[in-house]
């Protein structure tokens, strides 16, 4: 670590600190999800690897924080928090809205610290920017809204039907689909890292092509999982994940759990 400062800690959280990494690991979180969505990567993934979760203002320890309406604020944030974690080979990780943000977020890293060349790209449960359609999501009632989650399953029922909990977290939620409504994609250089792109097989907000375009974003290796379930795949698959994120890294598989069988790129005309 090359030093931080306070402000630049409330973004991130080490649930497992390690001394020397082979690699840091940085998860960026779906629309209202919080760093502790991420937990379990910490178990699930070799000891070698340091997951570094983001914490987005306005919910759990920073509710009191004002929210970031943009992706372009969110990865200035972001970009300012992972300079001292640089010292070590990097890969992002994001899910939905976290795979939007943590894109932009490898685009700043490879443009701004050249010399800290990122590992690999991890996109989940979204379409790339490219193929994305505006979102309106953030203008729906407090009751669309609701069943707009409702039928994302990712969110427990018994949450969705108290109110209390609905008044501290609806706020939160509502600003992250603003954010990802209000970004605008520009083209540029495509990405030299490798893009590993993950979708539930039953998301119905990300289809193949949708998924698949992303090849186009990368120089580098491209490769597409597909996994049983929805939108939030990831809850009920993330031992899979986590063997995948081994294969694509080339680290070894931690004592508890066998290593995955070596994944076969694919290539862009493949994708098409």
């Amino acid at each position: 670590m090359l030093g931080s400062t306070d402000a630049d800690d409330l973004w991130l959280r080490r649930y497992r600190p390690i001394a020397d990494p082979a690699l840091r690991l940085v998860c960026l979180p779906h629309a209202g999800g919080s760093a502790s969505a991420f937990l379990p990567f910490t178990r699930l993934l070799p000891e070698s690897v340091e997951v570094l979760a983001v914490q987005y203002p306005g919910r759990q320890d920073r509710r009191m924080e004002p929210f970031v309406d943009t992706v372009d604020g969110l990865v200035a944030h972001i970009v300012a928090a992972l300079r001292p974690w640089l010292d070590r080979p990097v890969a992002l990780f994001g899910h939905s809205l976290g795979s939007l943000v943590a894109f932009e977020t490898a685009r700043h890293l490879e443009r701004q610290t050249p010399e800290n060349r990122l590992a690999h790209l991890f996109v989940s449960g979204r379409v790339a920017p490219t193929a994305a359609l505006r979102s309106t999501v953030h203008l729906l009632s407090d009751e669309e809204l609701i069943a707009k989650l409702a039928e994302l399953q990712g969110t427990d029922p018994r949450v969705l039907a108290d109110q209390e909990v609905l008044r501290l977290t609806l706020p939160a939620i509502r600003n992250d689909y603003r954010a990802a409504s209000n970004y605008i994609w520009r083209p540029g250089a495509p990405l030299a890292c490798p893009i590993t792109v993950l979708t539930g097989s039953e998301d119905p907000h990300v289809p193949a092509d949708g998924a698949r375009a992303w090849h186009q974003l990368t120089t580098g290796a491209a490769s597409f999982h597909s996994f049983p379930g929805g939108h939030f795949y990831l809850t009920e698959h993330a031992e899979a994940v986590c063997r995948t994120i081994q294969t694509a890294t080339g680290l070894a598989a931690p004592r508890s759990q066998p290593a995955a069988p070596p994944a076969v790129p694919v290539r862009p005309r493949e994708f098409s």
